[in-house]
């Protein structure tokens, strides 16, 4: 049986998270992986309260196995949601966009396990003063918010298991077993998942944008927005008013109406695909097949293994 500080951190059979994403990251989502062996992880990032309330309940009831909830701090009704995550027993909190000074300690107080995204070996190590008990090392590639510095993940895990102690945990543009071996070869102890689960049976995205995840290629993603939020986007009509307007120096205000018409929503959620607000990874130019999450899982670990094994036999073959 596989064990390192990852699986003992959150009792989990394979070092495997599955990303808490906006629109997409339920309770059916987060239940199916924690069941496979992974760590599933309710986004509360497009939740009202008491919707995330009904998810943790939901998830609670179709899985006994740990699962998390992912907390965006710039979000409003913070406070409430973070009543919500104490009063229904969450033991582990992933924390992004934001001071993790603000709230590490008071979920600590509460016998919380807190993990922090970051994009930045800078923001890792104020993560670990400030109490965290891992990191989420996120690079460039990754679909969503992203960080301002566009280090891709083979430069930003080294560099991030340098500067800190605690566990630190890949992310970006891993959709394979092969790319989670090869984080893992670099010092990280686990993998966070995203774009791979967006194409998933039980993610709770539009069929259209599953669809147009699959049928993406490489340069059908862009980073945009650098100026408010950096986001990454699938191109489409949406994105390229963005990129119009950067290109004309929009102020932020502008940006902010532009985005101010539940553009994700519109677009992961209802299925608009030219309107909307598309958020996916570098990686989905690598999928091919909506699956049952489970399968996603346990393809995963198959392919590390695999990947493993023949690293192993390579090494030996050079080495004799």
């Amino acid at each position: 049986m596989f064990q390192n500080r990852i699986t003992e951190l959150f009792r989990i059979r394979y070092p495997i998270i599955q990303a808490g994403m906006i629109w997409t990251s339920g309770w059916k989502l987060a239940s199916a992986v924690s069941n496979a062996g992974g760590l599933g992880i309710i986004g509360a990032g497009s939740m009202y309260p008491e919707v995330l309330r009904e998810h943790i309940q939901k998830c609670k009831a179709a899985t006994g196995k740990p699962f998390g909830v992912n907390l965006p701090l710039l979000y409003p009704d913070l406070d409430r949601h973070i009543q919500i995550i104490i009063e229904e027993g969450v033991k582990i909190v992933f924390t992004s966009a934001g001071n993790p000074r603000t709230w590490t300690q008071h979920f600590k107080q509460h016998g919380i396990t807190v993990v922090h995204v970051v994009s930045s070996s800078k923001f890792a190590l104020k993560s670990q003063e400030a109490g965290c008990d891992a990191v989420v090392a996120e690079g460039f590639e990754a679909g969503g918010h992203n960080g301002r510095e566009e280090t891709t993940t083979l430069v930003l895990i080294p560099a991030v298991v340098k500067a800190v102690s605690i566990p630190v945990i890949a992310a970006g543009g891993i959709a394979t077993g092969a790319q989670m071996l090869a984080t893992m070869v670099l010092g990280a102890e686990g993998v966070q998942v995203g774009s791979r689960f967006v194409a998933s049976e039980e993610a709770s995205v539009h069929p259209a944008f599953k669809q147009a995840v699959i049928n993406a290629a490489e340069g059908d993603t862009r980073l945009s927005m650098k100026a408010l939020t950096p986001v990454r986007l699938l191109k489409n009509e949406f994105s390229r008013q963005v990129q119009e307007a950067e290109n004309r120096g929009a102020s932020i205000e502008e940006m902010k109406r532009l985005l101010g018409k539940a553009r994700a929503k519109k677009g992961m959620f209802e299925g608009d695909m030219e309107e909307g607000e598309l958020e996916i990874g570098q990686v989905s130019a690598l999928l091919d097949d909506i699956l049952p999450a489970g399968q996603i899982v346990d393809n995963l670990w198959k392919e590390f293994s695999e990947a493993l094994t023949i690293s192993i036999k390579l090494n030996s073959f050079t080495t004799n």
